[in-house]
């Protein structure tokens, strides 16, 4: 991967994020912890007559980038960290990161090459679980970035930021390499491996160097893409798919979904298929990761369920089970898709507040919700899909074990 020779006005960024680092410029962010994006003119205006203008720019905009961290990476740590907005958006959540520095402390790995580190997200948490990391990544405000955040945490004697090329560092001092190649580019997502940078080649030929390797990638992957010598991990926080990993000196061609924060784990068995059943009296919605590692028929094995269509990840069963990797429905009604039915349904039984949910149907959750003009003080849950290949709408309610 060629490293490009950085801007002429590369430097300018880099002075105004170092004027951050003065007593002044951290005085001011500090006063500036609560302030109000609303009345951000006002304030601009006021703190410009106490301060050079620059560094009220710049504290501003640190400002907007740790209120928006919060949800990454907590409170305590967003408000003592530093930014950019490409760190923010593209940063591991310090759960998916704290997660992933678990395994690897229990695979007895001392020493990290965290190659294209970002902000250093993942390197702090590497860090704080005993790890000593050199963090490389080839723009200089991101590395000032990174470096800032280590000495802000107290882990600057565990982290070592290096500006340099990934392609160009010498990784064989350490016992594990983890890559995070940028999957954004000027015209937003990248969905090919091959056009991540670096790409998912050079990526895995890294990998292949150390005892140990992980390499972050997108859920979204095929799975044609993940070596054969790979183990591949889906991995979701609160319901929501953040990321895969490919891990490297684990479980060759397992594959894997996790589900934080409670660190649960389905292991792919190699089933088949379940079978197409009619509804039963529940209906399990899995994780999205559960989905993107194609462990459904695992899951359903374990509630002994099968699908309601060959092609719509939604499994049924008579039983409630409980079960850390799906949303579980008790069903009360199966019906062709039927808007004018449906309406009358949800009059008769004084239904005033749905949660709409689809998969497999062309209908538009709040295009319905609008149409259905709702009075009464009863909840339902309606299911827009398809069973045995008829479009269909399942009412029930969440269930409770």
């Amino acid at each position: 991967m060629p490293a490009p020779n950085p801007p002429a006005d590369a430097a300018e960024p880099t002075a105004a994020f170092a004027a951050l680092l003065t007593d002044e410029g951290r005085r001011l962010l500090a006063d500036l912890r609560d302030h109000d994006p609303a009345q951000e003119l006002a304030t601009a205006t006021r703190l410009r007559r106490e301060h050079p203008a620059e560094l009220v720019s710049a504290a501003l905009g640190q400002a907007r980038l740790r209120q928006r961290a919060v949800a990454k990476f907590g409170t305590e740590d967003a408000f003592r960290m530093f930014f950019t907005p490409n760190g923010v958006e593209q940063s591991t959540r310090k759960s998916v990161a704290e997660y992933r520095a678990r395994r690897f402390a229990a695979l007895g790995v001392r020493r990290v090459a965290d190659l294209c580190c970002g902000i250093g997200g993942d390197a702090i948490a590497l860090a704080r679980a005993g790890i000593f990391v050199l963090a490389v990544d080839r723009d200089p405000l991101t590395c000032a970035v990174a470096r800032a955040n280590a000495e802000a945490l107290g882990l600057g004697d565990l982290i070592e930021v290096r500006c340099a090329d990934v392609a160009e560092v010498d990784t064989s001092s350490y016992d594990t390499v983890f890559v995070d190649p940028a999957r954004r580019g000027g015209r937003g997502r990248i969905f090919d491996p091959e056009a991540y940078s670096p790409p998912l080649s050079w990526a895995v030929g890294a990998a292949r160097t150390a005892p140990h390797a992980a390499l972050k990638i997108a859920p979204g992957v095929p799975h044609e893409a993940v070596p054969a010598e790979a183990e591949a991990e889906w991995i979701s926080d609160g319901g929501d798919v953040k990321e895969a990993v490919l891990w490297f000196g684990t479980a060759p061609g397992a594959y894997r979904a996790t589900l934080l924060p409670g660190g649960h784990s389905l292991v792919g068995r190699g089933l088949p298929d379940p079978a197409v059943r009619p509804v039963g009296r529940y209906l399990y919605e899995p994780d999205g990761a559960v989905i993107r590692a194609h462990l459904v028929a695992e899951f359903a094995e374990e509630v002994g369920g099968g699908l309601i269509d060959e092609t719509i990840a939604y499994v049924t069963s008579d039983d409630l089970v409980e079960t850390p990797y799906a949303a579980a429905y008790e069903i009360t009604d199966v019906l062709p898709f039927h808007l004018k039915k449906l309406k009358a349904l949800l009059r008769e039984r004084k239904v005033g507040v749905v949660t709409v949910k689809k998969r497999g149907s062309a209908v538009e959750p709040e295009e319905l919700r609008k149409k259905l003009k709702l009075e009464g003080k009863n909840s339902c849950t309606i299911l827009l899909t398809r069973v045995a290949g008829a479009p269909t709408m399942l009412l029930g309610h969440p269930a409770r074990v």
